[in-house]
Formats: C-alpha cells, sequence, structure tokens
C-alpha cells in the first residue's frame, strides 16, 4: 500500500483536520529536546481517543509502517525522535484531569497533561504529587510514564514509577490494555505496570494514567550553601545522609553553572564559588525545624563560604531558581548544549565530577555539572557548535568517554533521561548481554512486526533519509548517526 493509501486511511480513523501531512507540519516534529539530527515522518496524527489508537496500530501492523508516540517532545535522548516513513502519533491534546479522588488519594489523567498543571490541581485541595522534572511546566504526564522521569524531588520521594498505580494503553498489536488500580495492595499475576512505565514507547500508547498522590507535608524549608571547594560540597551530601535526614531536595551546580546563572537571573551569586548546594527539607513543622538547623550545622562543619535560609515563601522561590534555570543559562554560551544524564553511586559524586572535568580538559569542551547531588544523578552540559564538526565530534567522543566513566564508577548512563537512540551505544556495556537479550525477546513478543517506536534503546536500525529545511547542510542517513 502507497503512502497516499495509507493517509487516506489514517484520515478516515481521525478525521482528515487530525493529520498533518504538510512540509511545515512534518519538520516540526522531526526532532525533539536532544541534541541529534532530524528526520522527517511521512505524517503526524492526532487520535481522539484509545479506540481510534487502536485501529491506528492494526493498520500499522497490516502495513509495515512505524509509529513513534509523542507529548511534549522534551525527551533528551532521542526517544520522540521519528524515523523514515513513520507516523508520529501525538498524545499532548489528550490534556484532562479525569478525576481527583481525595478518599483514595489518586489522580486520573490523560497522557497529555502538562505535570506542572497535575501539581497546581492537587496542590490547591492538600495534595502533593512529588515527581518533578525539571521540564516540568511543558513536558506531559505520557512522556513522564515512558521515561520514569526523575526530578528535584526524588531523593526523598522517588521517580514517575513510584506513583504509577494502574495504566490504559494501547499495546504494538492493537489490543487496548488496562492494568492497575486504586487498590493499594494488588499482587495478582504479573506486574505488567511496571513493564510498561519506563519502555520509552516501545511497548505501548498510553491513554489514561492513574497515579498516587500523598498529604502535602505542612511546611518546607529551603537552604543555599556555597563552597570553595567541591570537594567539602560533596562530603556535606555524605554528612547530611550519614546523618539520617533525607532532605525533598539537595542539588547541586559546579561554578561554571554557577557563573552561567547569574548572568543570566542577576541573583547576585558568588562567582568565585566552585560549587553551590540547594537543599530543602519538608514534613512536620518541629521536624523541619530542628532538621534544617542540623543540616545547616553539617554546611559550616564541611567549610561552606555560606549558607542561607530562606525566610519567606517568595525567598524560598528566588533560592529555587538558580537550580531551575541552570539548563536555561547554560545554553546561552553555545549554539548547541548537549544536555546529559549519568548516575553513580552518591559517595562517588565528587569523583565522577572530576573526571567529567579531566575529560572535558583534555579534549577542549567547555562543560557545565548541575543534578541531584543527594542521589548521585549529575546532567553534564556539553557547550559546544554543531556547525563546527570538528569541535561537534570533540563534544561527542566528551559524552562518550563521560558515561564510560559512570560505568566505571559503578554508575549509569542514564538516571532519568532514557536511553532512546543517544545512550543505545553503550546499553549492553552497562547492563551486559544476558539483559539487552531479555530485553529484546520481550520486545519481539510483544511487537512482532517492530511498530512501535523503533530502533529506540536498542534495537535493528531504520533508516532515515531526506533532508529538511532546518538551517542544516544535509540530513544523515540513520546508520551514521545510529551509534548516538
Amino acid at each position: 500500500m502507497t503512502q497516499k493509501v495509507i493517509l487516506k486511511k489514517l484520515r478516515e480513523i481521525v478525521g482528515p483536520e487530525n493529520v498533518l501531512d504538510s512540509p511545515e507540519s512534518r519538520t516540526a516534529y522531526s526532532y525533539d529536546a536532544a541534541a541529534m539530527t532530524p528526520c522527517l515522518p511521512f505524517a503526524v496524527i492526532r487520535p481522539a481517543d484509545a479506540e481510534a489508537v487502536s485501529r491506528i496500530i492494526l493498520l500499522a501492523n497490516e502495513e509495515r509502517f512505524p509509529v513513534v508516540p509523542r507529548g511534549s517532545g522534551t525527551g533528551l535522548s532521542g526517544g520522540a525522535l521519528p524515523s523514515v516513513d513513520s507516523v508520529v502519533l501525538l498524545t499532548n491534546h489528550w490534556n484532562r484531569i479525569l478525576e481527583i479522588d481525595q478518599d483514595n488519594m489518586t489522580a486520573t489523567v490523560e497522557p497529555g497533561v502538562i505535570t506542572a498543571q497535575l501539581h497546581q490541581a492537587v496542590e490547591r485541595l492538600g495534595f502533593l504529587y512529588p515527581p518533578d522534572p525539571g521540564s516540568s511546566s511543558i513536558c506531559t504526564i505520557g512522556g513522564n510514564v515512558a521515561e520514569n522521569s526523575g526530578g528535584l524531588r526524588g531523593l526523598k520521594y522517588g521517580v514517575t514509577k513510584n506513583y504509577v498505580m494502574g495504566l490504559e494503553a494501547v499495546l504494538p498489536t492493537g489490543e487496548i490494555l488496562r492494568t492497575g488500580g486504586k487498590s493499594v495492595k494488588d499482587v495478582a499475576g504479573y506486574n505488567l505496570k511496571d513493564v510498561l512505565v519506563g519502555s520509552e514507547g516501545t511497548l505501548g500508547i498510553f491513554t489514561k494514567v492513574l497515579l498516587k498522590i500523598i498529604p502535602q507535608p505542612e511546611t518546607h524549608t529551603t537552604m543555599i550553601a556555597f563552597y570553595a571547594s567541591m570537594d567539602q560540597a560533596a562530603k556535606t551530601v555524605s554528612a547530611i545522609i550519614a546523618a539520617k535526614i533525607t532532605p525533598a531536595m539537595l542539588e547541586f551546580l559546579d561554578n561554571t553553572t554557577i557563573r552561567c546563572v547569574d548572568a543570566y537571573t542577576h541573583l547576585g551569586l558568588p562567582l568565585e564559588a566552585e560549587a553551590m548546594l540547594l537543599i530543602e527539607v519538608d514534613g512536620r513543622r518541629p521536624v523541619v525545624a530542628e532538621d534544617a538547623e542540623r543540616i545547616a550545622a553539617i554546611c559550616r562543619q564541611y567549610q561552606a563560604t555560606s549558607v542561607t535560609t530562606a525566610q519567606s515563601e517568595a525567598e524560598s522561590v528566588r533560592l529555587k531558581v538558580a537550580r531551575r534555570s541552570a539548563f536555561t543559562s547554560l545554553a546561552r554560551v553555545k549554539p548547541t548544549t548537549i544536555m546529559e544524564d549519568v548516575a553513580v553511586p552518591r559517595a562517588d559524586l565528587a569523583r565522577l565530577i572530576e573526571r567529567i572535568n579531566e575529560i572535558g580538559k583534555k579534549n577542549g569542551i567547555l562543560i557545565g555539572n548541575f543534578g541531584h547531588a543527594g542521589d548521585g544523578n549529575l546532567h553534564p552540559n556539553y557547550l559546544t557548535n554543531e556547525r563546527d564538526a570538528e569541535e561537534f565530534a570533540r563534544a561527542e567522543r566528551t559524552v562518550f568517554e563521560v558515561e564510560e566513566a559512570a560505568i566505571a564508577l559503578g554508575g549509569s548512563i542514564t538516571g532519568e533521561h532514557g536511553v532512546g537512540l543517544y545512550k543505545k551505544r553503550l546499553l549492553e556495556s552497562m547492563v551486559g548481554h544476558p539483559s539487552v537479550t531479555m530485553m529484546r525477546t520481550l520486545k519481539t513478543m510483544m511487537d512482532p512486526n517492530n511498530i512501535l517506536n523503533p530502533g529506540k534503546v536498542f534495537d535493528l536500525r531504520p533508516k532515515c533519509e531526506g533532508t529538511l529545511p532546518r538551517d542544516r547542510d544535509k540530513i544523515l542517513k540513520f546508520e551514521e548517526v545510529a551509534w548516538l
């Protein structure tokens, strides 16, 4: 069947107005937030409900064209990047909060709900949805579930998988699966929900998500501490954890990031500081007050040059601006910013930062580091220019070497951004051949025709050919970038 005939059938399923195949639309959905070469899909579609998605997947199996699910496209590992001859299936228009069940402390949402909007909705009722990705103002719940997103509150509260209680999803064969529910305890059969969470759009398309919410903490206190030594900041993190204090946030910025943030926000940060820790504790008032006092003492014990505690909610928000604007601030320095995501045991965080700086200096690449110090998840940002082929090659080599360094320290190539296309080159090195074989077996069993998001995490490489009017000299064939 030709693409023209497939487009006709897609229009019959979703309506002509919901099939976008103009050059402009195809270009707009040819890339995500990863610094990777775009690829033109042959169409972009907006189905109305799970039944329409099911019909689309059945057609895709019949005609053997790939389907790439997409929320807001904020992913940083190429997970929403189309392959040639693929159809991009949008879910960001399904943006209703269907129910907030206060008695059972759950929220049922469509996959296109913006994460920050869910935060606001439940907080108005005295609840908290803890997962808090850095892109929460624009990312969607469906994408969070697909990537198992983390965020600033991950140390104390965990990541997205810890809050998914149930899913409605269209499987790669077109069947509609409903798994999980509001029961707090349920061990009937295999845990299919956790198979789908974090599967990066390769095993199912989410159409409804049932989430756990928790009572909002009574209060919180936000603190910021600066250090003349990276080592002292790292020792502070270890000491806080050793003191049996679990902050809601324990975030880190290095000197390069501090300077960029201050140039962007004009917060008056100390430019000579080698490291900054953002710390927040929450809970009952007496406990929060005691923990904040103990943390301040630990910071001073490990030679913090200054420790500031927010005295109001407005000041708390102001202190958190430094961390939340880190990526935006670094992205202003060079035309291209590769935001990476590696994780190590938190005791090895200082060693990882030292290795990152060594690798960056060796390769002549400027790197700004920030991340979740409390759980060992670091975001090195490689500041480069993709139009300078030689410099960009050095940046990509730096990324690869840093991921190898994280593996050598017993860490992971991704703490929260997912494998996608960008990191699959090192997946087997990290998890081993038996693990990858088991993943491939599961994918083949659930998606025998390799319809859903092919080429992501692992797989045979789909070809990507063609050109895009996106200020690029050419579009590489997929084989040329598949190692990314």
